[in-house]
């Protein structure tokens, strides 16, 4: 499994990328620890791959 390079990335298989949990992730989000996701409609919300592949690239102590 790959995460892609551009485009929008589900939580299903974000949560394949990242070392915690669905209420972990939604906890990061909100506190500003975790990139925000993007509404594309009324039931879809996605996340930037670019913003994601930046996350994992930054350092963290």
């Amino acid at each position: 499994m790959i995460l892609p390079s551009t485009g929008f990335v589900r939580q299903s298989l974000l949560l394949r990328f990242v070392p915690f949990s669905k209420s972990t992730l939604w906890r990061r989000v909100n506190a500003g620890l975790f990139p925000k996701p993007v509404r594309l409609s009324a039931g879809i919300t996605a996340w930037r791959a670019e913003d994601i592949h930046r996350w994992i690239a930054e350092p963290r102590s």
